[in-house]
């Protein structure tokens, strides 16, 4: 009973966006358009105490690159000489 109220709901509102003889499913692609560009601005601008989510992965790519040269025998790792 209550699962079949909340499904009526949701085509309530489902059928309140204009545009489904036109376009059917579509119609949303907009809405989801948004949401994508509105996360994106999120991921470039909001700082998660002094970093953003595109310091945090060009910090882990630049230590996977350097690991992978280290792999690679392109760097070579010396300990350093006790005085």
């Amino acid at each position: 009973m209550l699962f079949e109220r909340k499904s009526q709901n949701i085509k309530y509102f489902l059928s309140l966006v204009p545009g489904k003889r036109r376009f059917g499913v579509y119609r949303f692609l907009p809405v989801f358009f948004c949401i994508g560009g509105v996360m994106e601005w999120v991921m470039i601008n909001v700082r998660i105490g002094r970093e953003t989510f595109y310091d945090v992965y060009r910090r882990k790519k630049s230590e996977r690159e350097y690991q992978q040269k280290i792999e690679d025998g392109l760097i070579v790792l010396t300990k350093p000489v006790a005085k």
